[in-house]
């Protein structure tokens, strides 16, 4: 959709004629939603936004703007009806005796909003993240100051230092270890500010002098606190925090990632956990809630096995300091619909008005290359041919009508339109899976060839499809079989769950909130209460959450001929869900059980009901109102950052083939993650390799040659 809106942008006037070839009836992959039963919003998993999206907050800035809706008609006339802050996040640690225990807090809010200009061009470097982490251990040092004084935190030297030379601040350094000052909190405050100073231009200073003070800080800091650790779950928290900032400064420094032209990519060959260890980090810091949600958050455990938990250690460091440091507004975001709702269905509404045209029911099946023997001398090899399967007819040959009206907001439902296809009651009575990677039923195949019906291809596939529709490139082209080989996806699973009392009533005390790390199979969490308002139910709920995780692959997981697949891991899904309900929920919603082991399925709400809710189901078959998901095909797989896989990504810039570019998270496209930004990010490549526009430099975070 971003290569799309940028190649279909004005300013090229009507140059690229667009087609979008989509399977099924709804756009967004692994992010589309749709409204099923009581128009509720049905998704995939738990979709927000973070603060640093800056290329996909201005395109759906700008989307919204060119859409002009009527705020009088539409509930979300204004990206900022679509997007509000989440201040509340939090994660679970669990104690010696088993006990999840949440710890929340709230991120301030920072200046600007994401889509933002950047203020004179703004691009971070290595160094500038090195120096913001720094910063944060300066602010944690002022934090615990303040906590036992009312005085503020000293000043001393700050003015001085900041425009000192660097032999200037070796001498400083050396005064605070020559005095005993670091074993103070008012020295180590200093000498944080020092240490900012030293890594801010770590290349004017002795990496060992660098590494001496650092050192010499970390462990004067654990011996100021070490003997309060215990006794204070919120200081070894913080300590927590600081010694995986002192493991990555030591890191940074050690592995010269400042001065070295990959920058965070240096050390992609490691797990993130691995070289937290390498560089000085304790088992218990790695092994913290902290660390456990930003593997959760990433699904980032190969195979899907959560006893392999696997990141590359660079993208894992650019994502967190991404994460923290340049976030604008607010750390995360939330949408207020469905992220079909939000994100697909404007994207649609703006491409059709600029005359792009979208083929629903269309299922990709192979992208062929053109002969070898057909090439000229010196010609780049080329595709030839795109065959896909049709998979219904629109009746009378008019143009597939996607979207349905909910109170004024154009949506996805759930499930096609039959009325709309040639021979629609018979594909509904026979349960056609248009979605399903398994379901190869087709109303005819429909081959499209080069220069006849396309001049360029954007594949915007997910990775995990690759294997299946570009066999032929995949078999010709090693640097393709390399790609498909290391760039690992994950199944997840998702439920969610809509209830007739509310988070307080239940025994979650605080605001709404995002929490992750958290126990298997769920590992995060997230209250949901805001949709309500968006949702039409005959008997409004009270409460709305979100679960998600991994899944592990089961037998048959990628052969297409195991026509039961979907559906027995649907059932797995759903077992899960109980078993998590029953023995887990109490951790977080103390009195959504009746006794321990024992969830009150009686809260859950069918949406079918005539009737108000009623407390006569008690057991487990409630659950089957409720929604969850097993995203099990190829192209809902989330695509992984494993060490040692991040060199194997292929750019959308790549020109290997003359008339074919790729698109999607898995792409190297600046950040290697799965995520919307990555997604945007990449088809912002896209149309540049094939429009040369937008420019580059344009494309914020994108610092690679």
């Amino acid at each position: 959709m971003a290569a799309a809106f940028e190649l279909s942008r004005p300013e090229h006037r009507g140059r690229y004629e667009i087609t979008v070839y989509q399977m099924g009836w709804r756009l967004g992959g692994k992010g589309a939603s749709g409204r099923g039963p009581a128009d509720r919003i049905e998704e995939h998993g738990l979709h927000l936004w973070m603060g640093f999206y800056e290329n996909a907050f201005r395109l759906m800035r700008e989307c919204y703007t060119e859409l002009q809706r009527d705020p009088e008609r539409c509930p979300i006339a204004d990206w900022r009806d679509a997007f509000t802050p989440i201040p509340q996040i939090g994660v679970a640690d669990v104690t010696a005796d088993g006990r999840w225990i949440p710890w929340t807090g709230i991120f301030p809010p920072t200046a600007g909003l994401p889509g933002d200009p950047l203020p004179n061009g703004q691009r971070w470097t290595v160094a500038d993240y090195m120096t913001r982490t720094a910063s944060l251990l300066r602010t944690l040092f002022e934090t615990l100051l303040s906590s036992e004084t009312s005085d503020p935190p000293p000043v001393a030297e700050t003015k001085a230092a900041d425009g000192a030379s660097s032999n200037t601040i070796v001498d400083a350094a050396a005064r605070l270890l020559r005095y005993g000052e670091l074993a103070t909190l008012a020295g180590l405050i200093e000498g944080a500010r020092l240490l900012e100073l030293m890594v801010g231009s770590v290349t004017s200073f002795e990496e060992n002098a660098i590494l001496r003070f650092l050192d010499a800080i970390a462990s004067n800091a654990r011996m100021a606190l070490e003997s309060r650790l215990e006794g204070d779950p919120t200081l070894r928290r913080v300590w927590q925090v600081m010694d995986l900032t002192f493991a990555t400064l030591r890191g940074e420094v050690r592995f010269r990632i400042a001065s070295d032209p990959r920058g965070f990519d240096a050390i992609d060959e490691y797990d993130c956990r691995e070289w937290l260890l390498l560089n000085g980090a304790s088992e218990s810091s790695v092994n913290s809630g902290f660390m456990r949600g930003l593997y959760d958050l990433g699904f980032s455990y190969e195979d899907g096995d959560v006893s392999r938990p696997r990141i590359a250690a660079g993208q894992a460091l650019r994502s967190m300091v991404r994460s923290f440091f340049t976030y604008r507004g607010a750390f995360f975001w939330r949408m207020h619909a469905g992220m079909g709702d939000v994100v697909f269905a404007p994207f649609y509404e703006v491409l059709r008005r600029r005359g792009v045209r979208f083929a629903f029911f269309h299922r990709l099946e192979s992208v062929r290359l053109a002969d070898r023997a057909h090439l000229k001398d010196g010609e780049s090899p080329y595709v030839e041919t795109l065959e896909f399967d049709v998979q219904a007819e629109i009746k009378d040959g008019a143009e597939y009508q996607p979207l349905v009206d909910i109170d004024g907001l154009p949506c996805w439902p759930a499930q096609p339109d039959y009325t709309q296809l040639v021979d629609g009651q018979r594909l509904e009575r026979e349960r056609w899976a248009f979605e399903s990677f398994w379901d190869r039923r087709k109303v005819r195949p429909k081959t499209l060839r080069v220069v006849d019906d396309f001049d360029f291809v954007i594949l915007g596939v997910g990775v995990g499809a690759i294997p299946h529709v570009c066999k032929d490139i995949v078999a010709r082209d090693p640097r393709w079989r390399a790609m498909v080989d290391h760039v690992k996806t994950v199944a997840t699973q998702a439920f969610q769950i809509w209830l007739s009392e509310d988070m307080e009533a239940l025994g979650w005390p605080g605001p709404a909130t995002t929490l992750s790390g958290f126990v298997e199979p769920f590992d995060t969490w997230a209250d949901m209460r805001h949709l309500l308002d968006r949702e039409r139910w005959p008997h409004r709920p009270r409460a709305l959450a979100y679960f998600c995780s991994v899944l592990p692959d089961g037998a048959g997981w990628d052969d297409r001929s195991c026509r039961e697949y979907p559906a027995d891991q649907r059932e797995h899904v759903r077992r899960a869900a109980v078993q998590f309900l029953n023995r887990d929920i109490a951790h977080l919603w103390p009195k959504a059980v009746r006794k321990p082991g024992e969830f009150r399925w009686e809260l859950l709400i069918d949406p079918t009901a005539a009737n108000a809710p009623s407390a006569d189901v008690k057991s487990e078959a409630r659950l089957d109102s409720q929604f969850w998901t097993a995203n099990v095909n190829p192209s809902d797989r989330y695509a992984l950052s494993l060490p040692g896989s991040t060199t194997y990504r292929i750019s959308p810039l790549d020109d290997t083939y003359d008339n074919l570019v790729v698109a999607g998270d898995w792409t190297a496209c600046g950040f290697n993650a799965g995520c919307v930004e990555a997604a945007v990010m990449s088809g912002r490549l896209a149309a540049h390799a094939i429009a040369q526009s937008p420019a580059l430099e344009d494309i914020v975070g994108f610092d690679h040659p």
